[in-house]
């Protein structure tokens, strides 16, 4: 009967709903932990032999670093002379190598910037003379390149020389 004042209990729910609530709540919980531990700096775990043993100095990095760009410089002006290369191809890989070897040792974008920009950001002299004598009328200008001999002296500079 509609007007009838008997009241009636509440809806129950089956235990099913009540585990598949908690199933829920344990799949988030289980999530954000996976994304903390997975997502944190790992930190570096020393073996007794790294423990013990010497460490690499930055300067012996560097110098390292220095020592295969030189051989790399090296092996450009080989395979010029050997005609493996074009004055122009001799430039243009020296110029990319010294832009890598910039950017390796000191962080700078070199490899993507143009000279230009590199002047403005007021970077060690010796790079924007290879760049600006050397690579750029090699590579750019029409004509006969400039003698890579000198572009491989040039890039020697650089990589002797930057700070």
């Amino acid at each position: 009967m509609p007007g009838s004042d008997e009241l009636y209990p509440p809806a129950q729910y089956g235990w099913g709903w009540m585990l598949l609530a908690i199933g829920i709540l344990a799949l988030l919980v289980l999530g954000a932990w996976l994304l903390i531990v997975l997502t944190r700096p790992r930190r570096a775990l020393a073996t007794a032999d790294e423990a013990t043993g010497p460490q690499l100095l930055t300067v012996d990095v560097l110098s390292q670093l220095r020592t295969e760009y030189l051989e790399r410089i090296a092996m450009i002006e080989t395979d010029y002379r050997e005609r493996k290369l074009t004055a122009r191809n001799a430039n243009l890989e020296l110029s990319r190598v010294v832009r890598t070897f910039v950017n390796e040792y000191s962080g700078l974008e070199a490899p993507v910037l143009a000279l230009d920009d590199l002047r403005a950001r007021g970077v060690h002299p010796a790079l924007i003379d290879a760049l600006g004598r050397h690579y750029y009328p090699s590579i750019f200008r029409q004509g006969p390149a400039i003698d890579p001999i000198a572009g491989a002296e040039a890039a020697r500079t650089v990589v002797r020389t930057w700070h």
